[in-house]
Protein backbone atom coordinates (compact mmCIF):
# COMPACT_ATOMS: atom_id res chain seq x y z
CA UNK A 1 0.00 0.00 0.00
CA UNK A 2 1.60 3.25 -1.07
CA UNK A 3 -0.13 6.02 0.12
CA UNK A 4 0.85 9.60 -0.80
CA UNK A 5 -0.15 12.01 1.28
CA UNK A 6 -0.01 15.99 2.67
CA UNK A 7 2.80 15.40 5.09
CA UNK A 8 4.16 11.72 4.65
CA UNK A 9 4.62 9.26 1.54
CA UNK A 10 4.19 6.11 3.24
CA UNK A 11 4.41 2.44 2.01
CA UNK A 12 3.52 -0.29 4.15
CA UNK A 13 3.47 -3.66 3.50
CA UNK A 14 1.05 -6.16 4.70
CA UNK A 15 0.52 -10.00 5.47
CA UNK A 16 -3.31 -9.89 4.49
CA UNK A 17 -5.93 -12.20 2.82
CA UNK A 18 -9.89 -12.23 1.93
CA UNK A 19 -11.36 -12.61 5.64
CA UNK A 20 -7.92 -11.77 7.75
CA UNK A 21 -6.89 -8.34 9.40
CA UNK A 22 -4.60 -6.33 7.56
CA UNK A 23 -1.32 -6.67 9.75
CA UNK A 24 1.80 -4.74 8.95
CA UNK A 25 4.69 -6.60 7.95
CA UNK A 26 7.12 -3.56 6.85
CA UNK A 27 7.02 0.11 6.30
CA UNK A 28 9.32 2.30 4.39
CA UNK A 29 8.19 6.63 4.30
CA UNK A 30 10.04 9.77 4.04
CA UNK A 31 8.01 13.20 5.38
CA UNK A 32 8.26 14.75 1.81
CA UNK A 33 5.66 17.17 2.96
CA UNK A 34 4.07 17.73 -0.53
CA UNK A 35 2.78 21.06 0.51
CA UNK A 36 6.04 22.28 0.48
CA UNK A 37 6.88 21.88 -3.31
CA UNK A 38 3.53 24.20 -4.09
CA UNK A 39 3.89 26.77 -6.98
CA UNK A 40 1.85 30.19 -5.82
CA UNK A 41 -0.75 28.58 -8.83
CA UNK A 42 -1.40 25.26 -6.62
CA UNK A 43 0.83 22.93 -8.65
CA UNK A 44 3.43 20.98 -7.58
CA UNK A 45 6.85 21.98 -8.63
CA UNK A 46 9.07 20.60 -10.19
CA UNK A 47 11.52 19.51 -7.58
CA UNK A 48 8.76 17.91 -5.52
CA UNK A 49 7.70 16.08 -8.47
CA UNK A 50 11.67 14.82 -8.75
CA UNK A 51 11.33 14.05 -4.94
CA UNK A 52 8.48 11.89 -5.26
CA UNK A 53 9.37 9.90 -8.46
CA UNK A 54 12.74 9.50 -6.35
CA UNK A 55 11.24 7.83 -3.08
CA UNK A 56 8.77 5.83 -5.11
CA UNK A 57 11.15 4.35 -6.91
CA UNK A 58 12.48 3.28 -4.09
CA UNK A 59 9.70 2.17 -2.53
CA UNK A 60 9.39 -0.34 -5.14
CA UNK A 61 12.70 -1.33 -4.93
CA UNK A 62 12.38 -1.72 -1.28
CA UNK A 63 8.87 -3.88 -1.45
CA UNK A 64 9.90 -6.22 -4.20
CA UNK A 65 12.90 -7.09 -1.76
CA UNK A 66 10.04 -7.88 0.68
CA UNK A 67 8.43 -10.19 -1.89
CA UNK A 68 5.57 -8.30 -2.54
CA UNK A 69 2.72 -9.59 -4.59
CA UNK A 70 1.10 -6.52 -5.21
CA UNK A 71 0.62 -2.76 -4.49
CA UNK A 72 -1.93 -0.25 -4.54
CA UNK A 73 -1.17 3.46 -4.23
CA UNK A 74 -3.79 6.36 -3.22
CA UNK A 75 -3.24 9.97 -2.96
CA UNK A 76 -5.09 12.13 -1.14
CA UNK A 77 -5.60 16.06 -0.74
CA UNK A 78 -1.84 17.49 -1.72
CA UNK A 79 -2.47 15.50 -5.56
CA UNK A 80 -6.39 16.09 -5.38
CA UNK A 81 -6.30 19.92 -5.22
CA UNK A 82 -3.09 20.44 -7.61
CA UNK A 83 -4.08 21.57 -11.37
CA UNK A 84 -0.98 19.40 -12.81
CA UNK A 85 -2.01 16.46 -9.80
CA UNK A 86 -2.98 14.34 -13.35
CA UNK A 87 0.53 14.94 -14.65
CA UNK A 88 2.55 13.83 -11.67
CA UNK A 89 1.08 10.76 -11.80
CA UNK A 90 1.15 10.10 -15.46
CA UNK A 91 4.63 11.13 -14.62
CA UNK A 92 5.31 8.80 -11.66
CA UNK A 93 3.52 6.06 -13.77
CA UNK A 94 5.63 6.59 -16.80
CA UNK A 95 9.03 6.74 -14.82
CA UNK A 96 8.22 3.64 -11.80
CA UNK A 97 5.55 2.26 -13.43
CA UNK A 98 3.13 2.45 -10.52
CA UNK A 99 -0.41 3.92 -10.54
CA UNK A 100 -2.03 6.13 -7.64
CA UNK A 101 -5.72 6.63 -7.65
CA UNK A 102 -6.60 9.88 -6.39
CA UNK A 103 -8.93 9.62 -3.59
CA UNK A 104 -12.00 12.29 -3.18
CA UNK A 105 -12.38 13.94 0.19
CA UNK A 106 -15.40 11.57 0.57
CA UNK A 107 -14.02 8.76 -0.32
CA UNK A 108 -11.83 9.53 2.18
CA UNK A 109 -14.38 9.66 4.94
CA UNK A 110 -16.18 6.80 4.11
CA UNK A 111 -12.93 4.36 3.79
CA UNK A 112 -11.71 5.44 6.87
CA UNK A 113 -15.24 4.75 8.61
CA UNK A 114 -15.27 1.51 7.11
CA UNK A 115 -11.71 0.79 8.67
CA UNK A 116 -13.08 2.06 11.88
CA UNK A 117 -16.71 -0.21 11.71
CA UNK A 118 -14.31 -3.42 11.42
CA UNK A 119 -12.29 -2.96 13.81
CA UNK A 120 -15.41 -2.30 16.21
CA UNK A 121 -17.64 -4.56 14.87
CA UNK A 122 -21.17 -4.42 14.40
CA UNK A 123 -21.94 -4.62 17.93
CA UNK A 124 -20.26 -0.79 18.57
CA UNK A 125 -23.97 0.29 17.23
CA UNK A 126 -23.74 4.12 15.41
CA UNK A 127 -20.49 5.64 15.02
CA UNK A 128 -19.26 9.09 14.80
CA UNK A 129 -15.70 9.44 13.17
CA UNK A 130 -13.34 11.99 12.62
CA UNK A 131 -9.81 11.83 10.96
CA UNK A 132 -7.04 15.23 10.92
CA UNK A 133 -5.13 14.65 7.79
CA UNK A 134 -2.46 17.00 6.75
CA UNK A 135 -4.36 18.94 3.95
CA UNK A 136 -8.30 17.96 5.57
CA UNK A 137 -10.39 16.81 8.29
CA UNK A 138 -12.70 13.63 7.64
CA UNK A 139 -16.06 13.26 9.54
CA UNK A 140 -18.60 10.41 9.12
CA UNK A 141 -21.31 9.06 10.86
CA UNK A 142 -23.64 6.31 10.88
CA UNK A 143 -24.32 2.35 11.81
CA UNK A 144 -23.37 0.40 8.91
CA UNK A 145 -20.48 -0.18 7.15
CA UNK A 146 -21.07 2.71 4.44
CA UNK A 147 -21.97 5.98 6.72
CA UNK A 148 -25.00 8.28 6.13
CA UNK A 149 -23.09 11.32 6.38
CA UNK A 150 -19.45 11.99 5.02
CA UNK A 151 -17.52 14.88 4.44
CA UNK A 152 -14.45 16.38 3.86
CA UNK A 153 -13.48 19.72 5.12
CA UNK A 154 -10.14 21.55 4.13
CA UNK A 155 -9.16 21.54 8.22
CA UNK A 156 -5.68 19.17 8.03
CA UNK A 157 -3.00 20.79 10.62
CA UNK A 158 -0.68 21.11 7.99
CA UNK A 159 -2.55 23.51 5.54
CA UNK A 160 -4.04 25.08 8.78
CA UNK A 161 -0.29 25.71 10.03
CA UNK A 162 0.76 27.11 6.34
CA UNK A 163 -2.40 29.13 5.74
CA UNK A 164 -2.23 30.75 9.34
CA UNK A 165 1.57 30.62 10.74
CA UNK A 166 3.93 33.55 9.01
CA UNK A 167 6.80 32.39 11.01
CA UNK A 168 8.74 29.22 12.58
CA UNK A 169 6.31 29.55 15.91
CA UNK A 170 2.63 30.50 15.78
CA UNK A 171 1.71 33.61 17.78
CA UNK A 172 -1.51 33.99 19.71
CA UNK A 173 -3.33 36.32 17.12
CA UNK A 174 -2.39 33.76 14.02
CA UNK A 175 -3.83 30.70 16.48
CA UNK A 176 -7.31 33.12 17.51
CA UNK A 177 -7.78 33.65 13.71
CA UNK A 178 -7.27 29.82 12.98
CA UNK A 179 -9.52 28.97 15.77
CA UNK A 180 -12.26 31.31 14.11
CA UNK A 181 -12.10 29.99 10.99
CA UNK A 182 -11.98 26.57 11.97
CA UNK A 183 -15.10 26.52 14.03
CA UNK A 184 -17.08 28.67 11.24
CA UNK A 185 -16.19 25.63 8.97
CA UNK A 186 -17.51 23.14 11.52
CA UNK A 187 -20.36 25.25 12.43
CA UNK A 188 -21.38 25.00 9.64
CA UNK A 189 -21.81 21.51 8.81
CA UNK A 190 -22.57 20.70 12.55
CA UNK A 191 -26.30 19.97 12.21
CA UNK A 192 -25.72 17.34 9.27
CA UNK A 193 -23.44 15.16 11.92
CA UNK A 194 -26.05 15.66 15.05
CA UNK A 195 -29.52 14.08 13.71
CA UNK A 196 -28.96 11.28 15.76
CA UNK A 197 -28.93 12.07 19.69
CA UNK A 198 -26.28 9.74 20.41
CA UNK A 199 -23.67 8.02 19.17
CA UNK A 200 -22.35 4.35 20.47
CA UNK A 201 -18.76 5.40 20.23
CA UNK A 202 -17.11 8.72 19.26
CA UNK A 203 -13.94 7.59 17.34
CA UNK A 204 -10.47 9.60 16.26
CA UNK A 205 -8.06 8.26 13.79
CA UNK A 206 -4.45 9.91 12.54
CA UNK A 207 -1.75 10.71 13.13
CA UNK A 208 -2.88 14.36 14.63
CA UNK A 209 -5.29 12.34 17.18
CA UNK A 210 -2.59 9.55 18.02
CA UNK A 211 -0.02 12.32 19.33
CA UNK A 212 -2.49 14.41 21.05
CA UNK A 213 -3.73 11.57 22.77
CA UNK A 214 -0.11 10.61 24.03
CA UNK A 215 0.79 13.81 24.96
CA UNK A 216 -2.34 13.42 27.34
CA UNK A 217 -1.49 10.16 28.81
CA UNK A 218 -2.26 7.67 26.28
CA UNK A 219 -0.21 4.26 25.96
CA UNK A 220 2.75 4.20 23.80
CA UNK A 221 2.76 2.84 20.36
CA UNK A 222 5.41 0.53 22.32
CA UNK A 223 2.30 -1.33 23.87
CA UNK A 224 0.52 -2.84 20.85
CA UNK A 225 -3.03 -1.96 19.06
CA UNK A 226 -5.28 -3.51 21.24
CA UNK A 227 -4.92 -1.18 24.51
CA UNK A 228 -7.50 1.36 24.69
CA UNK A 229 -6.55 5.23 24.07
CA UNK A 230 -8.29 7.91 24.68
CA UNK A 231 -8.46 11.71 24.34
CA UNK A 232 -10.93 13.73 26.87
CA UNK A 233 -12.75 16.83 25.67
CA UNK A 234 -10.71 18.42 29.19
CA UNK A 235 -7.55 17.04 27.95
CA UNK A 236 -7.43 19.61 24.51
CA UNK A 237 -9.34 22.57 25.74
CA UNK A 238 -6.63 25.38 25.58
CA UNK A 239 -4.33 22.71 24.32
CA UNK A 240 -3.06 24.91 21.29
CA UNK A 241 -2.03 27.63 23.53
CA UNK A 242 0.13 25.65 25.62
CA UNK A 243 1.53 24.16 22.80
CA UNK A 244 2.14 27.48 20.78
CA UNK A 245 3.66 28.91 24.24
CA UNK A 246 6.55 26.01 23.25
CA UNK A 247 9.29 26.07 20.51
CA UNK A 248 8.78 23.35 18.09
CA UNK A 249 12.16 21.57 19.64
CA UNK A 250 10.50 21.37 23.14
CA UNK A 251 7.02 19.76 21.46
CA UNK A 252 8.91 17.55 19.23
CA UNK A 253 10.00 16.02 22.28
CA UNK A 254 6.94 15.34 23.98
CA UNK A 255 5.82 11.78 23.80
CA UNK A 256 4.67 10.48 20.52
CA UNK A 257 5.60 13.62 18.47
CA UNK A 258 8.42 13.40 15.43
CA UNK A 259 10.06 16.32 14.88
CA UNK A 260 8.33 16.86 11.40
CA UNK A 261 5.11 17.18 13.17
CA UNK A 262 5.44 19.31 15.91
CA UNK A 263 5.10 22.66 13.47
CA UNK A 264 1.30 21.59 13.09
CA UNK A 265 -0.02 20.19 16.76
CA UNK A 266 -1.21 23.34 17.87
CA UNK A 267 -3.22 23.37 14.48
CA UNK A 268 -4.16 19.63 15.22
CA UNK A 269 -5.19 20.77 18.74
CA UNK A 270 -7.21 23.25 17.46
CA UNK A 271 -9.10 21.23 15.00
CA UNK A 272 -9.51 18.31 17.51
CA UNK A 273 -11.10 21.03 20.59
CA UNK A 274 -13.43 22.73 17.84
CA UNK A 275 -14.85 19.18 16.77
CA UNK A 276 -15.60 18.33 20.21
CA UNK A 277 -16.83 21.19 21.56
CA UNK A 278 -19.39 21.52 18.48
CA UNK A 279 -20.84 18.15 18.45
CA UNK A 280 -20.39 17.77 21.60
CA UNK A 281 -18.35 14.61 22.35
CA UNK A 282 -16.92 14.07 26.11
CA UNK A 283 -14.05 11.72 25.21
CA UNK A 284 -13.13 10.23 21.93
CA UNK A 285 -11.74 7.09 21.46
CA UNK A 286 -8.21 6.43 19.20
CA UNK A 287 -8.65 3.63 16.68
CA UNK A 288 -5.30 2.21 15.41
CA UNK A 289 -7.23 1.53 11.69
CA UNK A 290 -7.46 4.48 9.53
CA UNK A 291 -7.62 5.12 5.39
CA UNK A 292 -4.91 2.77 4.42
CA UNK A 293 -6.62 -0.22 6.39
CA UNK A 294 -9.91 0.87 4.98
CA UNK A 295 -8.73 0.82 1.25
CA UNK A 296 -7.27 -2.59 2.20
CA UNK A 297 -9.85 -3.89 3.42
CA UNK A 298 -12.18 -2.96 -0.14
CA UNK A 299 -9.11 -4.45 -2.08
CA UNK A 300 -9.42 -7.69 0.43
CA UNK A 301 -12.88 -7.61 -0.25
CA UNK A 302 -13.29 -7.55 -4.10
CA UNK A 303 -10.59 -10.25 -4.60
CA UNK A 304 -12.60 -14.00 -5.21
CA UNK A 305 -11.57 -16.37 -3.38
CA UNK A 306 -8.88 -18.29 -5.70
CA UNK A 307 -7.40 -14.79 -6.13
Amino acid sequence: MLDVGFNTVHLLIVDAHPGAAPLPAASHKIELRLAEHVEPDGAISSSGVEILIEFVREAVEFAEDQGVQAMVGFATSAIREAPNGAMVLTQLRDAVGVDVTVLSGEDEARTTFLAVRRWFGWSSGDLLVVDIGGGSLEVASGPDEDPEVALSLPLGAGRLTRQFVSGDEVTDTELKAMRKHVRGELGAVAGRMTRRSQWRHTVATSKSFKQLARINGAPPTSEGPFVPRLLKREDVAGMAYRLAAMPTIERAQLPGVSFGRAPQLPAAAIVAEAVMDLFDMDVLEVCPWALREGLLLRYLDAMSPES
